[in-house]
């Protein structure tokens, strides 16, 4: 059976942009939990418009999580092949509704079109996401063509600080499916993400012995110099060849120009490709010694996000896609991006996952987000495929 034209989606392209510029307009920044829990009851309530059996994950700090499950009916055809097994063949769809934006962004940076583009805080990363799967699950309902298995729709609401409370749940959510989609920005070529890179994120804290700097400098040691040689053998962990990064972002320490400080901290992170890379970083970093006399070294953190490598499982997943893609006269490509996802949590699973099935546009985490309006209709029939001709 040929899948969904381009040209339904097209057609409910006035109703799609109508509900991503509201899920825009409610905004939604990790850290305001009121917000998230307000936009979480908006999107639940458009699952269960939508057909959806909805359960909540109410969360103390975060926001709370949405999960939104369609079951096959009967008229699908394939709902005996599924009866007795409630997971089998099941695909579990990844979003969420947190924003790096705070509260009150929408005063100088509003939502509007202009050029065929869509602009405003979020919109891309990912609230078209969000916007793309609730009309695919909508239109395949409309015309007769749900899923033949469950299909599971979760919206998060920390992905944006590091998934710590939903994490969890995303892994124990994938193993119960046979395909995952994560519906994150496609690369700003329209390509999908069949690798990424893991995410450290640490905390160096140096000790040393405070003294004036003038009349006793010698019964000092200086925490911000430990510092310094520290972060050279930090730094020369970087291997480009490897792909492996180090930054650091924010370092503090020292009180005036006469003292010698006592403390110092830094703020760093490491981006890998692969496990071994991960696995040669960290040996390192449980190896730090001091290299003054008399200071000391403290290491805190760890890695938040393994990486998400390009295997022949990554591969063999995006050529189906690329084959039901073609289906729909779309062209497929593959990349990559040193910035994590929720798929980076699937990976290590051995879970089958497809990534950067969003929108297509450009400046994420800027005044210039915006998404192509023509990638909309794409992107939202190329989902609705995947979802009934897997």
């Amino acid at each position: 059976m040929q899948p969904i034209p381009i040209s339904e989606f097209k057609r409910r392209l006035p109703d799609q942009l109508s509900l991503l510029r509201t899920l825009v307009e409610m905004e939604s920044p990790t850290t305001d939990k009121p917000a998230l829990d307000a936009v979480g009851r908006f999107v639940a309530e458009q699952m269960a418009q939508r057909g959806a059996k909805v359960s909540a994950y109410p969360q103390a700090r975060a926001g709370d999580h949405w999960l939104g499950t369609w079951e096959p009916s009967a008229a699908s055809g394939d709902a005996d092949r599924l009866a007795g097994s409630e997971k089998k063949g099941a695909i579990l769809l990844l979003t969420h509704l947190d924003t790096v934006y705070p509260t009150g962004t929408l005063a100088r940076m509003p939502c509007y079109e202009e050029d065929g583009r869509l602009y405003g805080p979020g919109v891309l990363d990912m609230k078209s996401g969000v916007a793309i799967a609730l009309i695919a699950l909508e239109t395949l309902r409309a015309v007769g063509r749900q899923a033949p298995r469950p299909v599971r729709l979760l919206c998060t609401s920390d992905e944006e600080t590091g998934s710590y409370s939903s994490r969890e749940l995303i892994e124990g959510l994938a193993r119960e499916h046979e395909l995952v989609l994560c519906l994150e920005p496609g690369l700003p070529d329209g390509a999908l993400k069949t690798w990424r890179k893991g995410i450290g994120d640490f905390r160096l804290e140096a000790s040393g012995r405070s003294a004036h700097a003038g009349n006793i400098p010698q019964e000092g040691v200086n925490a911000i110099l430990e510092m310094a040689f520290q972060l050279q053998r930090l730094a020369a962990l970087a291997d480009d060849g490897a792909g492996t990064t180090m930054n650091v972002g924010r370092i503090e320490g020292g009180t005036r120009t006469n003292v010698v400080p006592d403390a110092c901290v830094a703020r760093l992170e490491f981006r890998v490709l692969d496990r071994a890379e991960q696995e040669r970083v960290q040996s390192a970093l449980d190896r730090l010694t001091p290299i003054l006399e008399g200071a000391q070294v403290r290491l805190e953190g760890g890695w938040n996000r393994p990486p998400m490598p390009r295997t022949p499982g990554m591969i063999a997943a995006f050529e189906r896609a690329k084959g039901i893609a073609a289906g729909l006269g779309l062209e497929l490509k593959e990349g990559g991006t040193g910035g994590g996802s929720d798929a980076n949590f699937v990976a290590p699973l051995g879970v089958p996952v497809i990534d950067g099935l969003g929108a297509v546009g450009k400046g994420a985490h800027s005044e210039r987000e915006h998404i192509l309006l023509a990638s909309l209709p794409k992107r939202t029939a190329l989902l609705a495929a995947l979802l009934t001709e897997w």
